[in-house]
């Protein structure tokens, strides 16, 4: 079952700067990053479980934009979880740089997952790697309902590269039988066969079938890498599972695929574009042969965006009018789609007039 997303955007969303109250090493090469956020914008930072924050720093005058999941539970201090990248510009930077007392700027919290700790209702969590940051947010707040039952599998390489283990441990003390915690290692032996390996389709079968049976669930909440998501998606299927599948990737290794063009457009063909944000609408000519947002962003420098890829949804917004061409999608849900959103940063526009609403 799958319901419509809220907006991931909230109106009035805007980058402030913060400052980075506590770096917390969560293993070799993973931090947690703890923000103190001042009193007047502390309801301007209230977050839901799963929600996310997108970071912008720059470098020789070019904008660089991430967005990191927030692995607090609500109403706790703001808090997200990074994994270097190898040679990546802004997580070995936050990993291995940053410090209690640096100043980031940092978008007001976003993103769909938003998790409801009033329900009491049964959740699956599957997670590998980073992927485990949204999901420890959820987790830890749903569980402060003393109904909510939540089982939590976490694929990783080896016990050492394991985020939040202490925490996740901390969980299981506190909650006992509530919560259901496997841990799966693809580079280290355990007792137990089943527990020894990726996370792949086959897997994952036998765990939802002998261990923790998937059509108990209320909720499953999947992230971590394009083929994990697949293999889970195509299990819970296969199981006719009934529950609300929730989706979030933290990255897609392969390359975009070409946009499709009609035929007969002329070279230097444009749209008239307009868009509107926080109330706001502008209209500008933009050439076709560009994406929404980066045409878009010559009028309006204040649109949202992180990834650039399809993959975080920072960037959605309904089309209203017109008729434009999507490449790429790793962030909407069919409800999404059904109901007209894009990602702006993978939709170029085909018609004379396109309107784009990044309130909705």
């Amino acid at each position: 079952m799958t319901t419509p997303a809220p907006a991931r955007t909230r109106p009035g969303a805007a980058f402030h700067t913060l400052t980075v109250a506590a770096v917390e090493r969560l293993c070799e090469d993973a931090a947690a990053i703890t923000f103190d956020v001042p009193a007047e914008l502390r309801e301007a930072y209230a977050f839901k479980a799963g929600q996310s924050l997108t970071l912008r720093r720059f470098k020789d005058g070019e904008e660089h934009r991430r967005t990191y999941s927030i692995c607090a539970p609500a109403g706790a201090p703001l808090r997200i979880g990074v994994r270097e990248v190898p040679d990546g510009y802004f997580s070995s930077w936050l990993v291995r740089e940053v410090v209690p007392g640096t100043r980031i700027e940092v978008r007001t919290p976003s993103g769909s997952w938003q998790a409801d700790p009033s329900t009491g209702e049964r959740h699956l969590c599957v997670a590998a790697g980073s992927g485990i940051t949204p999901l420890l947010s959820v987790a830890s707040t749903v569980l402060t309902h003393p109904s909510t039952q939540v089982s939590l599998l976490y694929g990783n390489r080896t016990s050492r590269t394991v985020m939040f283990a202490e925490e996740l441990g901390d969980l299981k003390n506190r909650y006992g039988a509530r919560f259901q915690l496997v841990h799966v290692l693809s580079r280290e032996p355990r007792d137990v066969e089943l527990f020894s390996g990726r996370l792949d389709r086959d897997r994952l079968r036998r765990l939802l079938t002998d261990l923790v049976p998937a059509e108990v669930f209320d909720h499953v909440w999947l992230c971590g890498p394009l083929q994990m998501i697949e293999d889970a998606r195509a299990v819970l299927r296969e199981l006719a599972v009934p529950a609300e599948v929730h989706v979030e990737l933290f990255y897609v290794d392969e390359p975009p695929p070409q946009p499709r063009r009609a035929a007969g457009v002329p070279p230097g063909a444009t749209t008239e574009l307009t868009m509107v944000l926080d109330g706001l609408r502008t209209t500008a000519s933009v050439p076709r042969d560009v994406t929404l947002l980066e045409g878009a962003q010559a009028s309006r420098a204040d649109l949202p965006f992180a990834c650039k890829g399809g993959v975080c949804g920072t960037c959605r917004a309904v089309v209203r009018e017109g008729e434009v061409d999507m490449r790429r999608n790793y962030a909407l849900e069919e409800a999404e789609l059904d109901a007209g959103f894009v990602l702006t940063c993978q939709t170029f526009p085909v018609g004379d007039r396109v309107t784009i609403d990044y309130d909705a």
